[in-house]
């Protein structure tokens, strides 16, 4: 048998029609396959876990990361800067953390996993608005009682360098502490715990 009177050009269309059409049609059908995978939105909602490395804190060093659209300050706390800590415990509205939210791990005097390092979300706890770290002790603006921590200059709500809140000020509780767990030493994922529950 010959290809003779066969038209090639033809043939060649026919193909090149075909394997567009195979190509859309096999998109078509992975779409729904690839959707499958991606996370719910619920999950997208809620957030994904952040991991942060640390390794190259400084002491005195605050590292601000996003986690679920809001800030969280990772500081690297000194020697000097866990010293306060008991030192303003009768100034404190809750010393003991007692009223606030943070991971099992979390409950206690410096209301972190490590002592050196301590996590919280950015937020006042008052009207939400992002204070300000102020480790200097003593300044002139906020007086001889600060011994370093977190100010907030919206409404004046202080905070001490464990994110515990003053007495008579706006903010009604301590700063939330963020459900977090380390994987190495120095690699930290914000969003995660190791199974215990928020306290």
């Amino acid at each position: 048998m010959t290809n003779e009177g066969v038209d090639n050009s033809k043939r060649q269309f026919l193909t090149s029609a075909l394997t567009v059409v195979g190509a859309v049609g096999t998109g078509y059908l992975a779409v729904p396959f690839l959707a499958q995978m991606q996370p719910s939105v619920k999950a997208m909602a809620a957030g994904a876990p952040v991991e942060v490395d640390i390794s190259k804190m400084e002491p005195g060093q605050l590292l601000r990361v996003e986690w679920r659209g809001k800030p969280v300050w990772i500081l690297n706390r000194t020697t000097e800067m866990l010293a306060t800590l008991p030192t303003v415990d009768k100034q404190l509205r809750d010393p003991k953390s007692e009223e606030s939210e943070q991971p099992a791990s979390c409950k206690n005097p410096v209301r972190s996993i490590k002592p050196e390092i301590f996590l919280a979300v950015g937020l006042c706890t008052h009207l939400g608005c992002s204070p300000t770290f102020r480790p200097e002790v003593a300044p002139h603006d906020l007086g001889e009682k600060w011994k370093g921590g977190f100010f907030c200059p919206c409404h004046g709500s202080w905070f001490d360098l464990a994110g515990r809140v003053y007495q008579g000020v706006p903010a009604p509780t301590n700063l939330e502490i963020p459900p977090y767990r380390y994987v190495t030493e120095n690699q930290i994922i914000v969003g995660e715990t190791n199974g215990e529950n928020m306290a």
